[in-house]
C-alpha cells in the first residue's frame, strides 16, 4: 500500500489508498474498488475517511432512522409538486377576480422562487451543512403559502407564491442529499422510490382543487359576466392555498418533532470533524442495536485533513474562507475534478434543462388540456374536469415504485436504462395523446403519461446526487434544479406563444423526451452496485 503524508503533518499515519500509476484513470480505479467516485488524486485523506464512513453505514444497515428520513424527506418532494401545481390550478380562478394583463405571471413567480431557492439552499448546504435547511425550509414555505390565500391583488399573490416556492424549491435540493448520505449502499435504490412522494403531492393538489374550486368559484371575470367576482363569490382558490399551507405547516413541525436530525457524516468528513462523524454513527448504531466498528483512532489513522488558513477542513471541500467567492469556486471546480466527472456533470445539467421545459409544458398546463379536450369531446363539468385531474395525478404515484425496482436490476441496465425506457415510453404516449377521440381515451392517455413521465423524472432526481461528490453535492444538485427552474420560466413564454389548447406543446414535449433518452444513454456512470461518495 502506498503512503501519503498530509501537507500539514509530515508524521501523519499512512493513508490507505491502492497503489497505482500516475497514468491510471481515477474513475476506473474507483469502479474496481466498488466506489462510484473517488477523489484520490485530489485529497487522499478525505477519500480514505469517506470509505471508512461508507463501511460504517453499510455495517449499521437500514434502521428506523433511515425509515423516518424516507418519510420526512419525502414531505419535501410532496411540497415541491404541491406548490408548482396549486399555482397552476388556481391561476384561472384568481385571474377571474383580479383580471391581470399577464396570465402566466404566477407560473413565472413560482419558478423564479424555486430557482433562487435551489441555488441559495444548494450552495449553502455545502458551506454551513444540510441540517439548517432541512429544519427551516418547509416552515418558510408553509407560512407564505397560507398568506398567499389572503392576497389582495395579482402582484401580491405572485410575490407570496414566489416566497413559498423559495422554501419548497430549496428544500428539494436537500431531500435527496440528506437521505442518500445516511443510506447503506445496498439501499441507495430507495432514493428513486422516494419520488412516489412527489406523485402524492400531485394527488393532494388535485384533491384540493376538486374539493374547493367547483363549488366555490365564480363563472368568469366580472367584466364579461356582469356578476361580482370577489372574495365572497370566488373564495375557492383561497381555500386551496389555506389548506395547502396548513398541510405543509404540519409537515414542517413533524420534521422537528419526529426526528432530531444530526448533520450528515459525509458533510462532517469534509469539515474535518472526525469526532462528530464517529459520534453520529455510533449513536445510530446504539439506538437501533446495531454494530459499528468505526472509531476515532481509525479516522485519525488516515491522516489529518488539510487546513485552509488555520481553519480545519479539506482543501478539496472548501476554499480559504467559507463565506467567500473562493468557496463557490472550489465547489464548482469540484464537479469537474476529472474528465469523466466533468462529462457526467455536464450531461446531468443538460438533462435538467430538457426536463425543465418538457415537464411544465405538459403537467403545469394539464388542467387546460383536460378542459379544452373535454369541450371538444362532448364537454365535461368543472367537477368532472377536476376529478379527472386528480385521477391522472394519482397515476403518478406508483411509477417511482416501479422505477425503484427497475433501477436496481441489470435486466433494465440500472439507473441509465430505467431513464431511457421511461423517456421513450413517455414520448410514445405523448404522440398518441394527440389522437384522442373520446373522454375515456382522454383520461386514459393522461393517466398513462403521468405514470410513465415519473419513471424518468423520479430516477433522474435520484441519479443526480448519487453521481456527485459529497463535498459538492449541494452545489451540483442546486445548480441542476436551478437550471430546471430556469426552463420552467421559459416554458411559460412557450406556452403563451404555442397555445396550450392545441397539440403543439405536446409535440414539443415528445421531441424533448427523445433527446432525454439519448443523453441518458451517454451518462458515463452507473450507480447500480456502487457506493456513492
Amino acid at each position: 500500500m502506498a503512503s501519503s503524508p498530509t501537507k500539514d503533518d509530515k508524521s501523519a499515519a499512512p493513508v490507505a489508498v491502492p497503489s497505482r500509476s500516475p497514468h491510471d484513470d481515477v474513475d476506473d480505479v474507483s469502479l474496481q474498488k466498488g466506489d462510484l467516485l473517488d477523489l484520490e488524486s485530489i485529497d487522499p485523506v478525505l477519500n480514505a475517511k469517506m470509505r471508512l464512513v461508507n463501511d460504517a453505514i453499510d455495517e449499521i444497515g437500514f434502521t428506523g432512522y433511515q425509515a423516518k428520513l424516507f418519510v420526512l424527506n419525502g414531505f419535501g418532494y410532496a411540497v415541491d409538486s404541491l406548490i408548482l401545481l396549486i399555482q397552476s390550478i388556481i391561476a384561472t380562478n384568481a385571474a377571474y377576480e383580479f383580471e391581470p394583463s399577464f396570465d402566466t405571471g404566477l407560473t413565472i413567480a413560482a419558478y423564479t422562487g424555486m430557482l433562487v431557492g435551489a441555488l441559495f439552499w444548494g450552495l449553502s448546504a455545502d458551506v454551513i451543512g444540510r441540517k439548517f435547511a432541512f429544519n427551516v425550509s418547509l416552515l418558510l414555505s408553509s407560512i407564505f403559502a397560507i398568506v398567499a390565500g389572503a392576497s389582495p391583488n395579482w402582484i401580491v399573490l405572485g410575490l407570496f407564491i414566489s416566497l413559498a416556492a423559495f422554501g419548497a424549491g430549496g428544500n428539494l435540493v436537500l431531500d435527496t442529499a440528506v437521505f442518500l448520505e445516511y443510506l447503506p449502499s445496498k439501499d441507495q435504490w430507495l432514493l428513486t422510490l422516494m419520488a412516489a412522494w412527489w406523485g402524492l403531492g400531485q394527488l393532494v393538489a388535485g384533491l384540493f382543487a376538486w374539493a374547493f374550486l367547483p363549488n366555490f368559484s365564480c363563472s368568469g371575470p366580472e367584466s364579461e359576466t356582469g356578476e361580482p367576482c370577489n372574495w365572497d363569490t370566488n373564495p375557492g382558490w383561497r381555500y386551496v392555498w389555506f389548506a395547502n399551507g396548513a398541510l405543509v405547516f404540519v409537515m414542517s413541525i413533524s420534521r422537528i418533532t419526529i426526528i432530531r436530525l444530526r448533520e450528515t457524516p459525509k458533510f462532517l468528513v469534509g469539515e474535518g470533524r472526525d469526532a462528530e462523524v464517529v459520534d453520529t454513527l455510533q449513536w445510530i448504531a446504539k439506538k437501533y442495536n446495531r454494530s459499528c466498528s468505526l472509531t476515532l483512532d481509525m479516522m485519525q489513522a488516515c491522516g489529518v485533513t488539510d487546513t485552509n488558513n488555520g481553519r480545519r477542513g479539506s482543501v478539496s471541500a472548501h476554499g480559504k474562507s467559507k463565506f467567500s467567492f473562493s468557496e463557490l469556486t472550489v465547489h464548482f471546480k469540484g464537479l469537474f475534478a476529472s474528465r469523466k466527472l466533468g462529462l457526467s456533470t455536464s450531461l446531468i445539467w443538460f438533462s435538467w434543462l430538457l426536463i425543465g421545459l418538457a415537464y411544465p409544458l405538459y403537467n403545469v398546463f394539464l388542467p387546460t388540456y383536460i378542459a379544452t379536450r373535454g369541450a371538444q369531446l362532448g364537454g365535461l363539468s368543472p367537477s368532472e374536469q377536476w376529478r379527472n385531474y386528480a385521477i391522472s395525478n394519482l397515476s403518478s404515484i406508483p411509477s417511482p415504485i416501479l422505477a425503484g425496482f427497475m433501477c436496481k436490476s441489470r435486466f433494465f441496465w440500472g439507473r441509465r436504462g430505467t431513464m431511457i425506457i421511461g423517456a421513450l415510453v413517455t414520448m410514445a404516449f405523448f404522440f398518441a395523446y394527440t389522437q384522442v377521440r373520446s373522454n375515456a381515451q382522454n383520461l386514459g392517455f393522461t393517466c398513462a403519461i403521468s405514470f410513465c413521465l415519473n419513471i424518468y423524472y423520479g430516477t433522474l432526481y435520484a441519479y443526480t446526487p448519487e453521481v456527485l461528490p459529497s463535498a459538492h453535492r449541494g452545489t451540483g444538485n442546486g445548480i441542476s434544479i436551478g437550471l430546471n427552474r430556469i426552463m420552467g420560466i421559459v416554458s411559460a413564454g412557450v406556452a403563451t406563444g404555442a397555445n396550450t389548447a392545441t397539440p403543439v406543446p405536446i409535440y414539443i414535449c415528445a421531441a424533448l423526451y427523445i433527446v432525454m433518452a439519448i443523453v441518458a444513454a451517454c451518462f458515463p456512470y452507473e450507480p447500480m452496485g456502487r457506493r456513492s461518495s
